[in-house]
C-alpha cells in the first residue's frame, strides 16, 4: 500500500479501523488524482466522516455516527470552508464535555458549546505537537 509509508503520526497512534479508512481513501485518491496534497485531503475527508480527533489520535465518532464533521468536509473541494481540525462539530454538548474532561481542559463546566469546540481544537494541537517531539 503506497499510503502506509505516508501514514500521519496521529493515525499511527489510532485504531486499525481509523488507519484502514485513511489508507483505503488515500490509495484510491492516488489512483485517481496522483500522489500529493490532494490525496491526503481526500483521505482526511473520508476519515472525518467516521472518526474525530481526540488529543493526539483519532477515535470513532459518538455513537458510531457518520457524516461530515465540519463545513469543509460537507462541501465540494472548490467551495472551501472552515476546517474543524478533526473535531466533530456535530457532536452533542455532552459528548464535547466528555472529550474535554478526557483532555483535562480546565473550566469546561462553564464553557458554551463553541468554547468547548475551540478548547478541544487547542488541546488536540498541543497534544499532537507534544507527541511528535517525544
Amino acid at each position: 500500500m503506497p499510503g502506509r509509508q505516508e501514514l500521519p503520526s496521529t493515525l499511527e497512534r489510532s485504531s486499525q479501523e481509523a488507519q484502514r479508512t485513511w489508507l483505503k481513501a488515500h490509495d484510491s485518491a492516488v489512483d485517481q488524482y496522483g500522489e500529493g496534497e490532494r490525496a491526503h485531503r481526500v483521505a482526511y475527508g473520508a476519515l472525518k466522516h467516521t472518526h474525530e480527533k481526540v488529543g493526539d489520535h483519532w477515535e470513532r465518532k459518538e455513537g458510531g455516527r457518520k457524516g461530515p464533521s465540519d463545513p469543509r468536509s460537507a462541501r465540494p473541494r472548490q467551495q472551501g470552508g472552515r476546517s474543524g481540525e478533526g473535531v466533530d462539530e456535530q457532536a452533542t454538548k455532552e459528548h464535547l464535555y466528555d472529550v474535554a474532561r478526557r483532555l483535562d481542559i480546565e473550566g469546561r463546566s462553564r464553557m458554551s458549546r463553541s468554547e468547548l469546540l475551540d478548547a478541544i481544537r487547542k488541546a488536540n494541537r498541543s497534544r499532537t505537537r507534544a507527541s511528535r517531539t517525544s
